[in-house]
Parts: C-alpha cells; structure tokens; sequence
C-alpha cells in the first residue's frame, strides 16, 4: 500500500489535492468553531448553494476565471447573512434556508435552459459533490488557494481575542470597545473564501461538513475555546488526509470519502469523551 501511495504521490495533481484539502481542512475546521458556537452552523450550506448559483451564471456567460463572479457574489451574500439586524423581517435560519434553496433552484435552472455541455448532468454532480475538480486543479488555482489560506489564518490568529470575543458575548464586546460589526464583517469574508474554495474539495453539498463536524467533534472532547479550535484543526486536516488517500486508493468520490472519515472521526470523539467523563 505505501509503494503504491508513493507511485501516485509521483503525480503533481495527487500532491496539489492534498495541499488543497489540507488547506481548506485547516481554514474550515477555525472558522468552523466560531460558527458553531454562533449557531450559523447551516451557512456553509447557504453560501455553497449561493456559489453555486454564480458557478451556474459564469458556466452560462462562458467565463475563463469564475472566481471574479463567484467569490464577490459569495462574499456579500455572507456579509448580508452575517450582518447584524434586529430589525430584519427575515432572521436567522430563515434567511439562510431562502437563500440556499433559492439559489441552488435558480443555478440548476440556468444551466438548463442554457446548456453549454453536452453532459450537463455530469458537470452538475461534480459542483454539488465536487467528485472529481479535486483531481484537476491547477497550479495556478493551488497557488491562489495557498495565498487565500494563509491570508485567512493570518487574520484568524491575529485577530483571535477579538474573535473569540465576538463569538461569546457581542454586546459585552460592544460595551469594551470592541467593533463587533467589524469583525462580524471579517468572520463573513473569511468564511466566504473558504467555501468557494473547498467547492473543489467536498462539492457545495457537502461543505457544511467541513465546517461542522471538526468544531462538534473537538467539543466531545475539551471545553475551553483555545483548546477546541487547535483540536477542531487538527481533526479536520488528518480527516481530509485519509479521506483523500482512501479516495485515491479505493477510487470512491473525494468529498463523500472525506465526509465519512470525518463522521467515524466524530463517533470516535464522542465515544472517548463519553468514557473520560
């Protein structure tokens, strides 16, 4: 089995896979935390579904590079989500399950009252459960992964205290000074990129996976913040390392293998936090 992960670990696409979930894996599992604890845990599926509409719309205006539609479209749907409203007549998971399933409808629509592949239906799964992109990424697509990666773990680390108080207790926040709508804003952006970037990985299905099960699993398990997140992180890089490994080596689809690892990972988590206490 090792000579043979070494044979496809030959091939550059293998090794621009494992960068790319890893990544993704690491930034998701942060961000994911926050979420969680914020009870937003279902806007991974709202904004997959809102980058997959504008997927649908670039794939129908022909464009070369659909990042230039689809990361701004999927960032201000996020800042809209995120944004802070007491006022608003449409709250919370209401607005994120109209938006989700708004744009997921309207994106299957488009593209088929204005196919330009002849398998429609093939380019389709691959968006939603991301089947094979994974495998054909770019260097150019891995090197814009790598800098959007490290720009938001930058921010993350730099800006955790703010973050980590955001997340707890917005009005206490307020109260000390903190610009809570600031760095609600930055939660938005941040998580925004990450969903664009793993619809390679996992598919906009299956995103939420990613964002959920690394934060739920590591709360099994610790309780502090600190420690939950550094869990959270770790959990989801080795889950998104096997899932990527048995998918090679098994030939199953790479986001469902990724998501099933992380499922067997969480039932474990819950199990030895069950025995520990």
């Amino acid at each position: 089995m090792i000579e043979t992960l070494q044979m496809y670990f030959e091939y550059p696409f293998v090794r621009y896979a494992m960068i790319v979930g890893v990544l993704i894996a690491l930034c998701s599992s942060m961000l994911g935390v926050t979420l969680v604890l914020k009870r937003l845990s279902f806007i991974g599926d709202g904004l997959s579904h809102v980058a997959f509409g504008a997927i649908s719309i670039a794939t129908v205006l022909n464009l070369t590079d659909n990042m230039f539609l689809v990361l701004p479209v999927t960032v201000i749907s996020a800042i809209l989500l995120l944004k802070p409203g007491k006022n608003a007549k449409i709250k919370g998971d209401a607005a994120i399950a109209m938006l989700s399933v708004g744009a997921l409808a309207f994106g299957y629509l488009i593209m088929n009252i204005f196919s330009t592949s002849s398998n429609l239906t093939g380019d389709v799964c691959t968006t939603l459960f991301g089947s094979t992109a994974i495998l054909t990424l770019s260097i150019r697509e891995v090197w814009l992964c790598i800098i959007l990666s490290v720009i938001t773990i930058g921010l993350f680390i730099f800006f955790y205290n703010k973050i980590f108080a955001v997340t707890f207790d917005e009005n206490y926040a307020s109260a000390t000074g903190t610009n809570a709508n600031g760095y609600n804003l930055l939660i938005a952006v941040m998580i925004a990129v990450i969903i664009v970037l793993a619809m390679n990985l996992v598919g906009s299905l299956l995103i939420s996976a990613l964002v959920i099960f690394p934060a739920l699993s590591a709360m099994r398990l610790f309780k502090s913040f600190r420690s939950v997140t550094i869990f959270s992180a770790f959990f989801s890089v080795i889950c998104a390392s096997l899932g990527l490994i048995i998918s090679i080596l098994a030939g199953t689809p790479v986001g469902s293998t990724i998501v099933a690892v992380d499922i067997a990972g969480f039932a474990i988590c819950c199990l030895v936090g069950k025995i520990a206490h």
